[in-house]
This record gives structure tokens, sequence and C-alpha cells, in this order.
């Protein structure tokens, strides 16, 4: 019988090998009801017929004896199809069930096939329990094939997308610039994932500026493998995919959606898209578009769910980028509103300034600087730093600022002024509820006197300036320095700490020498550290160039990296001496007699000057000054005159006592004065030293005739309710 049966079964297969290819389109056509997601892929149910036949092919071998089933292999065709199964996110229970199915049709076929080549149903029996044995062991090698094959393919997808996950979670969202995290978008996802990838955010969200359309789009990252490019601000046609997309928040998987303009490379029509809004917080910021070509596998539902973690991600990132440029633009905006505006123009020094935001994640500080004019040919040179950043770093700065101006409007000592101001910092700590010296401030205040040549400075925990001294013959243009030395100023402590003093030290500064203020992080962003950061800045200001902008910007590009991680001050000044024949001096005895004397000298001073317009109100102004002092101060008593922008006429007395300007009613005999002064001058104002007092009247020059009628500036009016004398010598009698 096992001899029949083998030679019965050897005409039936050889019967059946011409056949191979008709089975296997049978086969095909049985199996498209069970399968029906595997004929939605051209590609693949090309590649089921291959392996269909190929199957075919060696289970007639192995009924013909020609292998033993020890040895028979599927064909390799069979892991592809399983692979791209997996691949398109094709169950593997259908795949099984396709097996069975079509070794039960081939079975039928056989059995109907035997029973026409004999009548002996025994020996059709047998040939029929043969080819079942074989065919189920045949259906099993090639199960654990295709399962074997399919579960790789799944655990390397997993590992993928494990991959792609951690990719984007490390590299997507290092830095804190929009342009940047879309950029690191696009080389993840064109990695291994999508042929190109097209990052379109709203230009409300990045643009700096109000947006009124909302619906504009700047396309900000697109790019292939290997490379990234920017796009211009468009939108989408109203009803597109890519429109649909972003008005619900909803994900996209099409095919045949046309390719965005623009684009290195163009998808086909064919190609697969993932159109992935950007979401983060409730809120739509722009969409991200993948594009497959035709080489690649078309996006499954399985690359949406991995699209729609990696765009989430991006989301959030890209988010946190807009939030810290909105504030970062917001406080740096701050920051240079509360910062002088324009370069302050004054008499007795040229300056530069440079303020250098940090370049890292902790953004802008509280560094600051001022140019303050005062009175009698002086000017204050002001360098603080707050600790902290953003925005109440430089609200912090702000009102410091503010409250140095008001004790330099008043002329406080250096030492004085910082004690003071140490008094606003412990209240403002207190008002917002922080610790002792929680607000965390440094100052340095100087004052430059072009008068005498000498600069009183006091320093609240902040580094010393340098200082810049120019050789005799070159003092004039500054373009040689000789030497440079960081000057000695006893260090108070940082503001907010209270109960300690400070000091002023006093330092003879020769005209063109260039004092240069900074804040620390100036010297702590260099990579020698501090020593060698001084020694930089001494090498830089022993040949600086003529011009202070170039001065300061050297000092940035020698001592600043490119990302500093704390914001830096750089203040540059230049001193000017005043010409000694511009100061007339005059020493006035405790006598009223000698208030006529020195009206007296004051007009014929002004007649060497040139200034004879001003004669009438400045004898006014000296003479209610001297008057004041020699009635209410001490000796010594001196008039002082200094001739520069404008014309300043100073009493100075040892008396501590201010008078103050009030109102004068009908029958007062006293109270006037200061009331001619402050109307005959542009401003006025009183300044103590520790020696006593100082008022002084500072009037605007008369504008030279140019040809066009408009002469002289004509010197404030009196507008007052009594009558001025034709002289002065009338108006004071006694004196």
């Amino acid at each position: 019988m096992s001899a029949e049966v083998d030679k019965l079964l050897h005409g039936l297969v050889q019967g059946l090998r011409p056949q191979v290819g008709e089975r296997a389109d049978t086969l095909i056509d049985r199996l498209r009801d069970e399968l029906p997601g595997l004929w939605e892929h051209e590609d693949l149910a090309v590649l089921a017929l291959q392996e269909i036949t190929g199957h075919l092919t060696t289970f007639l071998d192995l009924l013909d004896g020609q292998v033993a089933m020890d040895e028979v292999a599927p064909p390799e065709l069979a892991r592809e199809v399983s692979r791209e199964c997996a691949r398109r996110g094709l169950p593997l229970s259908g795949l099984l069930r396709a097996y069975r199915i079509g070794h039960l049709i081939l079975l039928r076929q056989m059995q109907a096939e035997a029973a026409r080549l004999t009548d002996d149903p025994e020996l059709v029996s047998a040939i029929v329990t043969r080819m079942t044995d074989s065919g189920f062991a045949y259906v099993d090698i090639g199960s654990e094939l295709v399962v074997s094959a399919y579960q790789e393919e799944r655990e390397r997808r997993l590992r993928r997308r494990l991959a792609l996950t951690d990719a984007a979670g490390r590299r997507i969202g290092t830095t804190l610039d929009i342009t940047r995290t879309a950029e690191e978008l696009v080389e993840v996802g064109t990695e291994d994932f999508a042929d190109l990838v097209v990052v379109d955010l709203l230009d409300s969200a990045v643009s700096e500026t109000p947006v009124t359309d909302d619906a504009s789009l700047r396309r900000v990252a697109l790019g292939t493998p290997g490379s990234v490019y920017g796009g211009p601000v468009h939108r989408y046609p109203e009803g597109s995919a890519q429109d649909r997309a972003l008005r619900s928040g909803q994900p996209v998987l099409r095919v045949g959606v046309e390719a965005p303009g623009s684009a290195p490379w163009e998808p086909e029509a064919g190609d697969s898209v993932l159109l992935l809004p950007l979401r983060a917080r409730g809120a739509v910021l722009g969409l991200v578009q993948l594009f497959r070509g035709p080489s690649a596998a078309p996006f499954d539902h399985e690359d949406l769910s991995l699209g729609q973690e990696i765009a989430a991600r991006a989301a959030v990132s890209i988010d946190n980028a807009r939030r810290y440029t909105h504030e970062r633009l917001t406080a740096l905006t701050l920051q240079r509103s509360l910062l002088p505006q324009r370069p302050v123009r004054s008499a007795v020094v040229e300056t530069a300034a440079r303020y250098l935001p940090s370049g890292g994640r902790a953004g802008l500080g509280g560094d600051w600087y001022d140019v303050i004019p005062l009175s009698g040919a002086r000017v204050a040179l002001v360098v603080g730093d707050v600790a902290g950043r953003g925005l109440e770093a430089a609200a912090a700065m702000g009102r410091l600022r503010m409250a140095v101006r008001a004790f330099a409007d008043i002329d406080l000592m250096p030492d004085e002024l910082l004690t003071h101001l140490d008094d606003v910092v412990i209240r403002l700590s207190r008002e917002e509820g922080r610790d002792e010296g929680g607000l965390g401030a440094t100052c340095l205040y100087a004052v430059y006197d072009a008068s005498t040549g000498t600069c009183c400075l006091a320093s609240a925990g902040h580094v010393l300036p340098a200082l810049a001294t120019a050789s005799p013959q070159d003092a004039s243009s500054g373009s040689a320095v000789k030497s440079v030395e960081f000057l000695d100023v006893p260090m108070g402590p940082p503001l907010g700490r209270g109960g300690l003093p400070f000091e002023t030290a006093q330092f003879d500064v020769p005209e063109g020498s260039l004092l240069t203020f900074y804040t620390d992080g100036l010297i702590e962003g260099c990579a020698s550290g501090g020593t060698g950061a001084h020694a930089v800045l001494r090498e830089h200001l022993a040949s600086a160039p003529e011009s202070l902008d170039a001065v300061c910007d050297g000092l940035l590009d020698a001592l600043m990296p490119d990302q500093p991680v704390d914001d830096t001050t750089v203040l540059v000044a230049r001193t000017r001496a005043l010409d000694p024949r511009h100061i007339a001096v005059l020493d006035v005895p405790s006598d009223p007699a000698a208030v006529s004397r020195a009206r007296r000298f004051a007009a014929g001073r002004l007649e060497e000057w040139g200034l004879d317009d001003l004669s009438f109100a400045t004898e006014l102004i000296v003479s209610e000054l001297v008057t004041n002092a020699v009635r209410y101060g001490r000796s010594p008593i001196q008039l002082r005159m200094i001739l520069q922008a404008s014309l300043t006429c100073e009493v100075s007395d040892a008396s501590s006592t201010a008078p103050h300007l009030r109102r004068a009613r009908t029958f007062d005999e006293g109270g006037r004065g200061l009331l001619l002064v402050a109307q005959m001058a542009d401003r006025w104002g009183t300044r103590h030293s520790r020696d006593g007092k100082v008022i002084w009247a500072e009037q605007p020059l008369p504008r030279a005739d140019d040809g066009s009628g408009e002469g002289a500036q004509a010197v404030p009016g009196v507008d007052l309710t009594i009558t001025v004398p034709s002289t002065l010598d009338d108006a004071f009698p006694s004196t």
C-alpha cells in the first residue's frame, strides 16, 4: 500500500506542478475576503502572490519526497511578507488564519485530483491522510516562521519607537530658541521616520510684534534628511487639509496631499503625509507635516501615534521657548527703558557705555549704569548690579536707579548717598517680604570734579574701577596710555545689609584719563578667571584706542564668552579739565559791605568772558547769595564763578543750615531773595560738604548771533509783584 501511495502521490504532484501559478491565483482570490487589509496595499499583494507560489512549490516537493520534513523550509519571502504586515499594522491573527485557510483549500483541491486518479477509496483515504499530516506539519513550520518574523519586526519597531521618543526627549528643546527647537524637530523626524518634515508656526506665536492676521503662518523649518531650510510667511487655503487640522487641532493621516511650496524635495501624488497640529497648554501653535515618498512604507496608525507623541514634546518645548522669549523681550525692553536712552553730553567727561544681557537661560539681570550731571563742573558716574534675573531684577534696578538720581539731585557725598540707598534697599526688601539683605545689590558711586581734577568714590560691595592715566603730551587726545591701576577704594558691604558704614576715597585724575567702571559679569565670564581678567583688562586699557565706543567693544570682545552666564555693564569716561581762566574765585569777608564788591567782581569777570548780557541777572543772583551767606552763614565765605556749558555762581560758607524757597506775604521783610534767584536762574540748589554748604545757581549762556536776527538767548524774566530798580546799587543802598 505504501508503494502505491507513493506512486500515486508522485503522479499527483507531477500533474500539479505546471498549475502552481494558476492554483496560487485561485488561493489569492479565495483569501481576499479573509484578509481585506492585505489587498489595500498593491505592493504587498504582489509579494503575497509570490509567497503563495513558493509555498505550493515547497509543499509539492515535500509530498514528492524530494525534501524531508525535518529539512523543509518555507520560502524566505514568507519572512518579508510577515515583516511587511507588521510594518503596516496588519494583525498577526489574520496572517495565521490565511495560512490555515490556504492549507484547507489546497487539501480539498488535491483530494479532488486524487479521486480522479484512482477509484480505490482506501488508496484515496491513505493519500489524503498523508497529505493532511504533511500539510499540518508544514503549516506549523510556516506559522512558526511567520510568528517569529512578525515578532522580530514588531520588537524592532518598538525599539525604533522608543529610540525616536528618546531622541525627541533628548534633542528637541535643548535651547529656549523657537527656530532652533523647530529645526531640532526636523532633524529628529527626518532621521528614521519621514522623508520630509515641514514646521509651520502661527505668526502670532513667533513674532515679537503684535500680529492682526491670526491665520498667517511662518515656515520656521523645512528639511530633508541632512538639511534644514527656513521659509517665508504664508497661509493655507481655507478648507484645505492643513487648514482643517489647524482649526480643529486634530491630526490627519492622508495619502495624495499636495506638497508644500518651496520644498527642496517634491512629494508625488501617492505619497503619504501626517498632519500634526502643535498643541501646548490648550493652544494650537502651528502645524508639523511629515511626508514619505513612494519608496518608503506609507504612514500607518502606529506611526500616527508616534508622530503625535513627538509633536506633543516639540509643542511643549516650542511653547516654553515662546514664553521665555516673550518674557525675556519684555524684561529686556523694561531694562533698556530704565537705562539712559542716549549718550549723556557733558562738558567735563566724554562717556560711552554698553549693556550686554546674558546669553543663557538665566536671562538678563539687574545691571545698570548712569551719568548724572551735577552742579559746579562735576558729574556723577554710577554702576550697579541687582541680584536676580528677569522682570523682578529689572524692576528693582529701575527703582534703585531712580533713587540714586534723587539722592544725586540733592548733591550728597558718595558715602552718604550709599547710606541712604542702603536704607532704600532694606525698605524694599521688607516690603517684598525678603530676609534682610535679600534683594542683593551692589553699587559704585563716583563724582568727578573737572575744576579740581579729583574723583571721589564709594563702593557698596562693587568691583573696583580701573584708572588709565595718559601721558602728559597725549592727554588731550587720549590716544596714548602709559599706566593702568585699579583704584583702591574701601569696599563697603553690599546694599541691604544695614548698620555698616561706607567710606569715600578721593583720587587725583589727570586730564585725558580713562575711568572704567564695570559689573562683575565682565571679569567672571573670562575663561582665565578673575586674575587673568584683570590682566586682560589692564592690557586692553594700556593701548586703548581714542574712540570710547571702540574701548567698550574691545573689552567685551576680549573678556566675554559667546554665551555669557551673567549680564554685563561697562561704562568708560574720559576726563576733561576745566580751563583755569574759566574759574573766578573771590573770598568774601563776613561784612554786609562786601556784597557790592562781590557784584562788581562778578560784573568784571563777565566782561572779561564777553557775557555782558548776563550781567544784570548774575549781579542779582550774586547779591542775594552773598547776602544770605553774610547774614545767616559763617566764615569763611567764598564766591566762585564757573564758565563751561553754562554759567554757575556758587557761594560757600561754613554753616550747614540751608535756605528754603518760600512765598513771602505782603508785609514780610524777607523771603523774596531765593524767589528772585529761582526766577533769574535756570537751576539752583544746595549741596553739603563736611566743611559746610554751597548754594549755587546756574544760567544758560546766550546764543551767538548767526545772522538770522535771533541773536542772544533771552535771560529769564522776573515775574514778581515788586519793582526791580534800574541798578542793583540802587536796590541795596546800605551795601
